[in-house]
């Protein structure tokens, strides 16, 4: 059951088979946590401080009463627990988004450390503000895993079939505006099915070798006139995307920006295991990595901006100060309309081109006044 976690009602406003749903949900998001975080509930028996069995064949009757008595009360405590606070609890989904929020965080945070001062995406003078860029259809025309898969295809790793199969999934999806559950998780399947044994490092040359041969030319010149405005004021500027990490950060260090959040792939010694790190980066996954970045940063995310073209992206970009949409689908361009937020459109050669020019006319403007008033302070 897929409901927004504040909207989600108590259990007795549910149907049974609402309800079982929902349970089936909490217990597949118990599940979840105690893979991560390592909690356990063993069914060793206990011992009391003499090291006496408190479970086992020695244990007294009475013991064994009163053990059962204390269960059926925190059994019951449980149950009004969940009826009451039901409504703020995470559902599986839900548990993976914030799984995929923080994987992605963390890979970009070690991307940093491993940065040289040569490769440094800028230099950052504005210690608060950042931007945060979608990438498919905001920042590269079309669907970056479609023109990865595209690559891949033409060195005999997909068929081109799969390619079809997966850009009409992209179209149904870019028309209707909504996923479809089925597809996402059939995609997933896939790309971890194709990634699973092999080494990181073969992902990331051939994401590097794909993107100068279709990603490059795929760039929208007026999104990258916006990035570039952001590093020109000193701030740092992050691509947040579903789009494989490793393709993500590639796609970044070629547009010299400061780093990437993307989907992370989970790996053993530089090896894929072909399973996923929480989920897909999407919807409040992205959310909760641009908020974990900027904890880390020590970012003002009233002071941040952020660009997307998907109304799924809402998340994002009602978290910062400003939020921009770039080429927007019909949902979030109401939105836009309604909240005040700015809209660009480039999907017209004519609209991307005088924007570009525009940009380049107010970035050069600033340029020229800085270089004015540091003469004239010089000459004082």
């Amino acid at each position: 059951m897929s409901r927004d976690s504040m909207d989600r009602p108590d259990s007795e406003d549910l149907t049974a088979e609402e309800a079982a749903e929902l349970e089936a949900d909490r217990h597949e998001a118990a599940e979840l946590e105690a893979e991560q975080y390592d909690v356990a509930h063993d069914d060793e028996p206990r011992e009391d401080r003499d090291g006496g069995l408190l479970d086992g064949p020695d244990a007294s009757e009475a013991g064994r009463a009163e053990e059962r008595s204390e269960d059926e009360d925190a059994r019951r405590v449980g149950e009004w627990i969940s009826q009451r606070a039901g409504r703020f609890r995470q559902t599986a989904g839900e548990l993976r988004q914030v799984l995929a929020g923080e994987a992605a965080a963390k890979a970009a945070i070690e991307s940093l450390r491993a940065r040289t001062p040569d490769t440094d995406g800028g230099q950052v003078t504005d210690l608060t503000g950042a931007a945060f860029f979608d990438v498919d259809n905001t920042l590269v025309h079309g669907a970056s895993i479609v023109l990865f898969a595209r690559g891949l295809a033409a060195r005999n790793y997909f068929s081109y079939t799969d390619i079809m199969e997966f850009a009409w999934q992209q179209a149904k999806f870019r028309i209707t505006g909504k996923e479809n559950a089925g597809d996402v998780a059939e995609g997933r399947d896939k790309a971890l099915s194709f990634i699973a044994g092999r080494e990181t490092a073969e992902l990331v040359r051939l994401g590097e070798e794909i993107y100068d041969e279709y990603i490059a030319d795929k760039i929208w010149p007026g999104t990258a006139a916006l990035a570039q405005r952001h590093l020109d004021a000193g701030q740092q500027v992050w691509l947040v995307t579903a789009t494989p990490v490793e393709l993500a950060q590639t796609i970044a260090k070629r547009l010299g920006l400061t780093g990437a959040l993307g989907t992370v792939a989970e790996s053993v010694d530089g090896v894929f295991t072909g399973r996923l790190v929480g989920d897909i980066l999407h919807g409040p996954g992205k959310a909760h990595a641009v908020r974990t970045i900027a904890v880390r940063e020590g970012l003002n995310l009233k002071r941040c901006t952020a660009y997307s073209d998907s109304h799924n992206d809402v998340p994002m970009l009602s978290l910062v100060g400003t939020a921009v949409a770039i080429n927007p689908d019909p949902d979030l361009r109401e939105i836009a309309r309604v909240r005040g937020w700015e809209q660009y459109d480039f999907r017209t050669a004519r609209k991307a081109a005088k924007y570009g020019v525009q940009t380049a006319m107010v970035v050069g403007a600033a340029g020229g006044a800085a270089a004015v008033a540091s003469k004239v302070l010089r000459r004082r």
